[in-house]
Order: C-alpha cells, then sequence, then structure tokens
C-alpha cells in the first residue's frame, strides 16, 4: 500500500460522529443538521428535465476533454462573470469539464506536484477543506499550513511566510471566499501571490466553489482569472481555478464543475485525467450546459442564503457576536468555551449537530485556529435554519453564556 496513506487523518465529519457517539438529545426535538455543507435547496428543474431527457447518451464513452458545447458555455460565463477580456479563455485550451471540485482539486495535485524533490511543499489556508491536505500527502508532498485569524481578518499572512518555504512551494491552494470563515481575497493579494508565484514557480490552485453565494448583487466576489486580466495575463500563467454547480446550482450529486487557466498545465492535466478515467458522462454534460447559461436560478438561490442570514443574525446575534461573511453559506462563530464541547453539549440538549472547528485544522506552532469555533452550515430550508438558530439562542441562555444586554 502507498505509505503516505497513513499520514492521512480520520475525516472531521468522522470525529464528529465519534464526539456525538452515545449521546441521546431530546426525543421531542427533531434533529437539525448544520454541520454539513450539502446545498438542500432545490435543484433547478429544467436542469433536471435536460439529464432525464438525455439518458441516451450513456450508450456512448464521453470525453474527457467534455463536449463542445460546454466548454463554450463555460467559457462565456467565466469570461462574463469575472470580466474577462473577450477570447482571453478559449474554450478549447483554457477550460476542462471536472467531476466537482473536489475530485479536481484532490487530482490536480497529483499530476502537478514533481515528487522527486523531498523538501516539496503544498501551501494552503489552515482551517481548510480537508481535500488539499490529502492531495498534497498522497502526491509525496509535505503540507504546510497558513493560519487565518481574526486579527487578519481570516486571511493568511502571506508576508510571514519564509522564504525557504516558497522556494519549496510547487503547488499552493487558496479557497476564496473562504470555507469556514467566508472571508473573500482581495486584488491586492491576489496580485502579490501571482508575483510570488512568478518569482518562485508555483502554481495557484483557486478553490472558487463558493464564488456565487454572496449578499450584495452590485459586488461579487474577486476570482483569481479576474486578477491575472486586471494585471494584464491573459494567458493566466500558472493560475487554475476550480468552479461547481454544487453550491452554485444546488446540485451536489451532479458531480459536475470545471477547472479554467493555464493552457500548458491544463494541457498536462488532461492527459493525465485521460488517464485517471473520470470523464462526465454525457446526459450530466449536456445538463451542465444548460445551468452555466441560466443565471435566473442563481439569483434566486442567493435571495434564500440572504433571508436565513438576515434571520439568523437577528435571533442570535443578542446572545453572542456573529458577524455576516462576506459570502458563502457558513458561519464561523467563535464559541465561549472549548468548541469540541459547545458542540458535544448543543447536540446532547437541543439536537443540533454543528461542526468544531478545530477538525477543519492543524495545530501549528501558533496553535490551532479552528480551536474555539465551530462551523454552522445554513443550508436546509428557510424555517429550519431559524428553528436551529433559536435553539442556539435558547441553549446560550440557558447555560449562561449569553451576552449581557
Amino acid at each position: 500500500m502507498n505509505p503516505n496513506l497513513l499520514q492521512l487523518q480520520p475525516y472531521p465529519f468522522e470525529k464528529l460522529a465519534n464526539l456525538k457517539a452515545g449521546i441521546t438529545p431530546p426525543a421531542h426535538l427533531p434533529h437539525i443538521a448544520l454541520s454539513i455543507g450539502e446545498p438542500k435547496h432545490a435543484a433547478p428543474a429544467f436542469v433536471l428535465e435536460k439529464l432525464v431527457a438525455s439518458m441516451a447518451g450513456l450508450g456512448n464513452y464521453p470525453a474527457t476533454k467534455g463536449l463542445p458545447e460546454l466548454r463554450a458555455a463555460i467559457a462565456n460565463w467565466a469570461t462574463n462573470r469575472f470580466q474577462l477580456t473577450p477570447g482571453s479563455l478559449n474554450a478549447e485550451q483554457h477550460i476542462l469539464p471536472v467531476a466537482g471540485t473536489r475530485e479536481a482539486l484532490f487530482s490536480f495535485a497529483q499530476a502537478v506536484v514533481d515528487n522527486r524533490c523531498a523538501t516539496a511543499k503544498v501551501l494552503m489556508p489552515n482551517p481548510f477543506y480537508q481535500i488539499y491536505e490529502g492531495a498534497a500527502l498522497l502526491a509525496g508532498a509535505e503540507p504546510y499550513f497558513l493560519n487565518c485569524i481574526a486579527e487578519n481578518g481570516f486571511t493568511p499572512n502571506f508576508d510571514a511566510v519564509p522564504e525557504h518555504i516558497w522556494r519549496d512551494c510547487q503547488l499552493l491552494y487558496i479557497c476564496s471566499p473562504g470555507n469556514p470563515t467566508g472571508n473573500v481575497l482581495p486584488f491586492e493579494i491576489l496580485q502579490k501571490l501571482i508575483l510570488l508565484a512568478d518569482k518562485y514557480d508555483f502554481v495557484i490552485a483557486g478553490d472558487e466553489c463558493y464564488s456565487e453565494l454572496y449578499f450584495n448583487e452590485a459586488n461579487p466576489p474577486l476570482g483569481l482569472l479576474e486578477a491575472c486580466a486586471r494585471m494584464g495575463r491573459h494567458d493566466f500563467a500558472r493560475c487554475v481555478v476550480f468552479h461547481s454547480l454544487s453550491k452554485r446550482s444546488n446540485l451536489p450529486g451532479l458531480r459536475s464543475g470545471f477547472v479554467a487557466g493555464d493552457a500548458k498545465i491544463l494541457q498536462q492535466y488532461l492527459q493525465y485525467r485521460t488517464y485517471h478515467g473520470c470523464a462526465l458522462p454525457v446526459p450530466t454534460q449536456l445538463a451542465s450546459t444548460l445551468a452555466w447559461q441560466d443565471e435566473t436560478h442563481v439569483i434566486a438561490n442567493r435571495e434564500l442564503y440572504r433571508q436565513k442570514f438576515q434571520q439568523a443574525i437577528a435571533i442570535l446575534q443578542p446572545v453572542i457576536n456573529v458577524q455576516q461573511p462576506e459570502a458563502g453559506f457558513y458561519f464561523w462563530l467563535k464559541t465561549p468555551y472549548s468548541a469540541t464541547a459547545f458542540a458535544r453539549d448543543l447536540f446532547a440538549q437541543k439536537n443540533v449537530t454543528v461542526l468544531p472547528g478545530e477538525y477543519l485544522a492543524r495545530t501549528t506552532e501558533a496553535g490551532n485556529p479552528g480551536e474555539h469555533y465551530v462551523r454552522l452550515a445554513l443550508v436546509a430550508e428557510v424555517e429550519e435554519c431559524a428553528q436551529a438558530c433559536e435553539r442556539i439562542r435558547a441553549f446560550l441562555v440557558e447555560n449562561g453564556w449569553a451576552l449581557a444586554n
């Protein structure tokens, strides 16, 4: 067996299951899960109809590179969304469909990292999406964690990274909007990272799967390719972004997304994917084409999240410090005591499940940045999210943890 498998930690939800083991929550309170970032809003009906109508396509082997019409729809969407120069994002050279961002974020590291280098590093935010760490370890590289703390607006302090780490860096994962903090990287930081990638010759993997969940329609989150365009870098050198229909269109089970960016990197990544065997089925590609061509359902989706955050803040703010994130569907809530104990007690008393932040982070010399936080995923329907917040409020009040009025 690959010895690097021994370095993998249990997945956060396995740790959560162990934390809750043996606890019997109140039977009169239906369980509400705020722990998993799985969208629960209705999927767009026209996409599902196209999926069903295209089932005859299962009789054909799909091309790894994807259907031309899907790549064209993605290129048009990304060009419009991120204000790229028309034609700079070429559907033939700069786009590859993938089976969701999770699959691609993992496999990308396997293709990019040169494991002949004994000191190869993969840099990532901390807390982080666990796939980054697993991808780095199984590619034969060492993960290097960049703590995201409140004092820095939950943005890594890239200036504090030692030069020898940048020299060893082969791949940098960034997540904007961030999971779990919801922070959005500004242009100045993206520009700095792009210039660092030039200087030290590493690749930037921009996980942007939450990019379409924001609250101000006039101010969508900036993307990595958009930053490239502002710098006049229309070849997107050393930059690749990852997008998905899971959050944008409430289609997590479709397993459909794309990667876009540096054509030279994607040409080699396509070769890897050809051997990897992860081409999207033709019905999935045809349904995805329609999804990327429509914004109406995406706007309606954002409005539901806007409602949920507004009501959650109204319920919780009187008893605990809570702020709306810049984007995404998570609250990164600071707890009044140990996050694991908080999550355990909340489940035991109110039958609400949240995820301890330390399960999403790793301990560094500066500590574990998730240690006193829990992640709340506002993915359920509006009323259920309100009920969960009411229970959390009651939990805080009944246990003496509420803010003094």
